[in-house]
Parts: structure tokens; C-alpha cells; sequence
């Protein structure tokens, strides 16, 4: 093979290493595809499309108890410091890690799932006109006990829809999705379960984790009895209370969400469809036009 000539379509192929991916064109395709059908349903269900920072601060993640329930998951952001930078500048130790004691203290992280920034961005907010719609699309960092291909990942793409009002109007948005998610894994023609499940606690007999248990707030779509694809998560007024976000009638407001990971839409598709990304992409959008 000449240096100009195009790579074939196996190198091109989504790759991983340590749990971060690389997605070829095909994969690209799909993806957009993927984003473009939910980010399209969350418009038409009346969300607005919003971007938010690629990082989160920590005061803030403090303010959600994020460190109390997810230690274990967390990535921060650091810097070198100002005593540190001068020996790498001169072609210091090159390490596969940096040490601890060359690094700043770390006042960002990485988010996680990327609905906490919708209710920071709303806090102190009183919703007076009913609720709050929000889609947006966020790469996703978790620390994992292992990583597997585009089935779990360091690094990842997450699709939300969000609604932030009062309980009853949360509830029939995860409805309604529920509904409409399914309907589209059937016409696809992609079998899951819906599931029960909780959020990863890092303390399984913490009392908010026991109380996910005892109620169930969380339910996932899964694919192949153990890749849940999709999610569906009622918060409650958790959200409400600690960003102060109230409904009209001055109560804290509930929030839930709809989740989508867009790599493992690609894994699961891919695995049992036997068709190419490009085919793929395309039966996507053909099925999710209105």
C-alpha cells in the first residue's frame, strides 16, 4: 500500500486503549446519526439545546454530595506547578504518570453523566412558567475497575434529556420516553430488557443507596443481559433542594432525565445487526423519522 493510499476499512474500525476510543468514520457516522435522532426528540418534546463547560468545578460537585456517592468514579483536573514546570520545560523525567507532588490541587473534575451541570446552571431559579426542558450532550469521564471495547469506557459520549418541574410532570417525561424508547429499540430491531437498577454508590449501605433500593429510581435498557444502552432516572427533589430550583408554587422542584450512551448504542447495533456503520447510520435516521 502506497503512503497516499486510503486505509482500509478494518483500520478504521473503533479502537480502545486503557478505555479511551478512537472512532473511525463509519463510527462517526453512526454516532451522529444516533445524537441526531434523541437530540431531535428532545427538541420536539420542547427542550431547549444547551452546552455546557467540559469541566465541572469542585465546589460545585461538593454542593451535590457527588464526592460522598461517587468517589470512586472521579477524575480531576490538575496542573503542574509553578516549582515543577521549569523541570519538564527542560526535558525532566518522562514518566507514564506524573507524581502527586508535582501537581496543583485539583479545583476541577471531569463530569460524569452530563445532567449535573443543568440544575447548577438553574440554581436559585423559580420555574414560574411550568417545567424545564433541557437536552445536551456532554464526552463523559468514570473511573472503572475495567474497561471492555466501546461497552465501558474511560471517556464516552452521553446524550440527556431533561426535565425539571414538579413530580407528576417529571414522571410523565420519563413515561413518555420509556414508551417512545422502546417503540424505537422494536422498530430497530434491537431486543433489551428494561431493568431495575441503581446508580453505582460507592457505599452499597449508604442511605441513599439503601433507599434506591428499597425504591427503585432508576431503570435502564438492556442489551444482551448486561450493556444497559439507555437509562431513565427520577431524582426526586434531590436536585431541587440542593441547587434551591423551585416550581411555581415555591416547592423544590423534581428532576429526571433520560439518558443515552452513545458508543454503547454503536457496540450493541454493530454486535447484533450485522450490517455496516454506514447502513447503520442510515437505518438509524430511517427509523427515527417522524
Amino acid at each position: 500500500m502506497s503512503p497516499t493510499s486510503p486505509a482500509p476499512e478494518a483500520a478504521r474500525a473503533p479502537a480502545t486503549r486503557g478505555g479511551l476510543a478512537t472512532l473511525g468514520p463509519g463510527a462517526l457516522k453512526l454516532r451522529a446519526a444516533l445524537d441526531g435522532v434523541f437530540t431531535q426528540w428532545g427538541i420536539e418534546a420542547g427542550a431547549d439545546p444547551v452546552q455546557y463547560p467540559p469541566l465541572m468545578r469542585v465546589e460545585d460537585l461538593h454542593r451535590l454530595d457527588y464526592f460522598q456517592n461517587f468517589p470512586h468514579l472521579a477524575i480531576l483536573g490538575a496542573a503542574l506547578t509553578e516549582e515543577a514546570a521549569p523541570e519538564y520545560a527542560t526535558g525532566g523525567p518522562r514518566q507514564p504518570t506524573l507524581p502527586a507532588g508535582h501537581l496543583t490541587e485539583a479545583a476541577y473534575a471531569l463530569p460524569s453523566a452530563a445532567c449535573y451541570n443543568v440544575y447548577l446552571d438553574l440554581a436559585g431559579r423559580t420555574l414560574t412558567d411550568g417545567p424545564h426542558m433541557v437536552t445536551t450532550v456532554a464526552t463523559c469521564f468514570r473511573r472503572e475497575t475495567h474497561y471492555d471495547g466501546l461497552r465501558r469506557l474511560l471517556g464516552f459520549s452521553m446524550r440527556e434529556i431533561v426535565c425539571v418541574g414538579g413530580r407528576d410532570e417529571v414522571l410523565e417525561h420519563l413515561q413518555t420516553f420509556r414508551k417512545k424508547v422502546s417503540g424505537y429499540l422494536t422498530e430497530l430491531g434491537l431486543p433489551v430488557e428494561i431493568q431495575a437498577a441503581t446508580d453505582p454508590f460507592f457505599d452499597a449501605s449508604a442511605g441513599r443507596a439503601l433507599m434506591a433500593q428499597l425504591f427503585p429510581v432508576k431503570e435502564e435498557f438492556v442489551f444482551d443481559g448486561s450493556l444497559a444502552i439507555g437509562s431513565l432516572n427520577f431524582h426526586r427533589n434531590f436536585f431541587g433542594e440542593r441547587c434551591d430550583i423551585r416550581t411555581a408554587d415555591g416547592e423544590p422542584a423534581f428532576t429526571g432525565c433520560v439518558a443515552f450512551g452513545l458508543e454503547r448504542w454503536i457496540s450493541a447495533l454493530t454486535t447484533h445487526l450485522g450490517l455496516t456503520e454506514a447502513e447503520l447510520a442510515d437505518h438509524v435516521l430511517a427509523v427515527g423519522r417522524p
